[in-house]
């Protein structure tokens, strides 16, 4: 989707052709949706900067990006940093959405489910919610085998020693 944005920061949907809020455009993203912004003025890429104030102000976005950890990026001004950051971000990003999918694959068989059902046919019920309707396992389904270890934490604490070896180095 091609988002322009104007200098009064209104934002146009071109598939669309109509204007749209910040949070139109965060409920099109979360749909599924590839979204760009292009300055409808001069044409530069703002997808990156409108990405990030969405995350910035939606739900959380102080806790992804605190302040002092927002301080120490912009002190070091390193490339070296901001590149590693970046895939260091994308592969923990990863990583989590990994571990959910695995731990929701194994969801039909926890037994707090079963007890939280139970707690709510009561007349004591309600005070616990499941986190999702039971799913019923057929038989024939056997459970899904945890993930092969995953080498890439071992690249990453590499990369981690050698940005600290660098580190040192220009210290000195």
């Amino acid at each position: 989707m091609l988002i322009k944005k104007y200098g009064n920061r209104r934002l146009y949907d071109t598939e669309s052709s109509r204007y749209i809020t910040l949070d139109d455009l965060t409920e099109a993203v979360r749909g599924g949706a590839d979204a760009r912004v292009i300055d409808a003025k001069t044409g530069a890429d703002l997808t990156q900067v409108t990405l990030t104030q969405i995350i910035m102000e939606g739900r959380g976005g102080e806790k992804i990006l605190p302040a002092p950890l927002l301080h120490q990026l912009i002190r070091l001004g390193d490339d070296a940093l901001a590149d590693f950051l970046g895939r260091y971000v994308q592969a923990a990003l990863e990583l989590y959405l990994t571990a959910r999918k695995t731990t929701q694959s194994f969801m039909p068989f926890n037994p707090l489910v079963a007890l939280t059902q139970f707690a709510n046919n009561t007349p004591f019920g309600g005070w616990a919610q499941p986190a999702q309707p039971p799913v019923p396992v057929p038989s024939t389904v056997a459970p899904t085998p945890p993930p092969p270890p995953n080498t890439d934490v071992d690249e990453l604490r590499r990369e981690v020693d050698e940005l600290k070896g660098m580190l040192r180095k220009r210290k000195k």
